[in-house]
């Protein structure tokens, strides 16, 4: 892999001083390294699902974010929701801008933007949609190119999933890679922190990004996360992040490069099941509450056996059915335990 592009800062911009604390520490962290950072981001403009989370600072942030570019060398990133940020963007001297996931499902709001940053020297990075559809962020970002955008990147923020998932988001690893294949020159980047929603994922996704070839990272840093606005269990402090970058491995030529990616996979699922083996538990331990309240039995055959076809109907492999039925069993008699 080249150098990978990195970005990071934090979820929203929310005063001055946060902003500021937060640059430089980064900065302090770069300095007298072999680290580098491509992007300070901030979130000046958010969409929030509901009307009273924190939004950003507005258009007062801008001026704190110039600054910042400025005094470290570092080009800002902002998300932009229409054609009218754009513009304040281009007149505070920040050039850098991304399409949020909320934006991208709208294929008009998002040609509005294009064509505000026709033929002018933007970057332009699009996140992938909520919904995971190849077609629509393709369509995204072929309006950035036909506006002629020199600098075009995708990001991987993962996809909204009305199924059990530990993560904040759906990896859904097969849409980033078949965009690939149909734009073989663009620079795909990784958003763990969206991805994943808490801190304690974001190593592991981020290596399962790089070894699938990605071409960087966008994280969230804060320099308190705990007294974050928003997404506080999704940012990393500024040295967290430099050890995280030093910790990854951003080489996808190395020896078994598909034996490791296929561990790194199996790293992901491993935690994931282990996360929803522990959520099903706190749900026995409700279940036992009920049926104390309700002098019912432990015990409930037609119940089990119901789960067990649920389990054994996927799959019609005689050794995978074993193995199930030995599992099955050893959760079954643990939930009688904790149930007792």
């Amino acid at each position: 892999m080249n150098k990978p592009i990195l970005i990071a800062g934090p979820c929203a911009a929310e005063s001055l001083q946060q902003v500021d604390r937060t640059a430089e520490q980064l900065n302090n962290e770069l300095k007298d390294s072999n680290l580098h950072l491509d992007y300070f981001r901030a979130g000046v403009w958010k969409p929030r699902s509901r009307p009273d989370a924190f939004a950003g600072a507005g258009e007062s942030a801008l001026p704190w974010l110039c600054d910042i570019q400025k005094r470290y060398h570092i080009p800002v990133c902002v998300e932009v929701l229409n054609a009218q940020q754009v513009e304040l963007c281009e007149k505070h001297d920040i050039h850098a801008i991304w399409v949020g996931a909320r934006t991208a499902v709208n294929p008009t709001d998002v040609q509005k933007i294009a064509d505000a940053v026709r033929n002018k020297p933007f970057t332009v990075m699009v996140k992938n949609p909520l919904v995971p559809d190849l077609k629509l962020w393709a369509g995204d970002i072929e309006r950035f190119l036909c506006a002629d955008v020199a600098n075009v990147m995708a990001i991987h923020r993962g996809f909204t999933d009305k199924g059990e998932n530990i993560y904040r988001n759906a990896p859904c690893w097969e849409i980033p890679i078949d965009l690939k294949v149909l734009f073989p020159e663009l620079p795909i980047l990784c958003d763990p922190s969206h991805l994943c929603g808490h801190t304690q994922w974001i190593p592991q996704i981020a290596q399962i990004a790089l070894n699938y070839g990605f071409n960087g990272l966008m994280l969230e840093c804060h320099c308190n996360p705990e007294q974050a606005l928003s997404d506080a269990d999704q940012q990393l402090t500024p040295a967290q992040w430099a050890d995280l970058i030093r910790q990854l491995s951003f080489k996808s030529d190395q020896p078994n490069h598909d034996l490791i990616i296929q561990r790194a996979l199996l790293d992901n699922i491993d935690t994931q099941l282990s996360e929803l083996l522990a959520k099903r538990m706190q749900v026995v331990d409700e279940i036992a509450k009920i049926k104390k309240q309700h002098n019912l039995p432990v015990v409930q055959p037609q119940q089990w056996q119901h789960v067990m076809k649920r389990y054994l109907k996927s799959n019609q492999d005689a050794q995978y059915q074993d193995f199930i039925n030995k599992f099955l069993e050893l959760l079954h008699q643990s939930s009688i335990n904790r149930q007792k």
